[in-house]
């Protein structure tokens, strides 16, 4: 193919998944408030008598087509994914397909898995201690709309991410970069980094909830490592 050629094959493969997303999008709306209860239900767990306020008057409406949008960009997110796959597939060798497809798959369940992580395990006790801290005598939880939606969506997105590990620490073994010896003589790190990143994806400070979002990510490096030794290139051998 041509370089125009593959311009109009990229520009076609987005279309399409600008349609699915705008599609998804149409969905998101319709259940807005659907999605915006779902995001306050774990505090609501917490202090039945919880709820938003918004100050601005664009406020709400900025909030509900932010969660709207979310919900259409992961209800779009298998027609991206595919999209792309079918623009680089012709151009990768049937083994290097495998990989592709399976990374792909890979790093969408370990994602979703990392947010559901996030929603039922991390973000209750989170709650519990930011809108408990001082036993209510200080100040009464009064949170706007906007700022509570920004809050829960980041964490579930950045613990989400978090959750890639194994596929990073496969990879970098993959290409050399570092070997599984290496990375196992590396645990006392890896356990200090876990938290590291815990305390930058979770918005309290407290260290139980910061172990809860370490101890999976600690785990992932570990099955890392393991994924590691199966896809490392192998050292030469004497006679090489």
């Amino acid at each position: 193919m041509t370089l125009i050629e593959h311009l109009e094959e990229l520009r076609f493969r987005l279309f399409i998944s600008a349609v699915f997303v705008v599609i998804g999008l149409g969905v998101s709306v319709y259940f807005g408030e659907e999605l915006i209860d779902f995001l306050k239900e774990p505090a609501e767990k917490k202090n039945p008598d919880f709820s938003l306020q918004f100050i601005e008057p664009f406020e709400l409406f900025v909030t509900y087509f932010r969660v709207s949008l979310l919900g259409g960009l992961i209800l779009g997110m298998p027609m991206i994914v595919y999209q792309g796959l079918r623009f680089v597939g012709p151009g990768l060798r049937p083994r290097e397909r495998v990989w592709l497809y399976g990374t792909v798959v890979g790093a969408c369940g370990l994602f979703l898995a990392g947010v559901a992580f996030a929603y039922y395990i991390a973000l209750p006790p989170a709650l519990d201690f930011l809108l408990d801290f001082g036993g209510g005598n200080i100040a009464k939880a009064n949170i706007r709309v906007g700022s509570y939606v920004d809050f829960v969506t980041r964490l579930l997105f950045w613990t989400g991410v978090a959750f890639e590990t194994p596929l990073i620490v496969m990879y970098l073994a993959r290409f050399g970069v570092v070997r599984a010896g290496q990375l196992l003589r590396w645990w006392r790190y890896a356990i200090v980094g876990a938290f590291i990143i815990a305390a930058i994806v979770t918005p309290t400070i407290d260290p139980v909830t910061q172990s809860i979002v370490a101890g999976p990510i600690i785990v992932l490096y570990f099955l890392g490592i393991v994924l590691a030794v199966f896809v490392q290139p192998k050292k030469p051998g004497p006679s090489d």
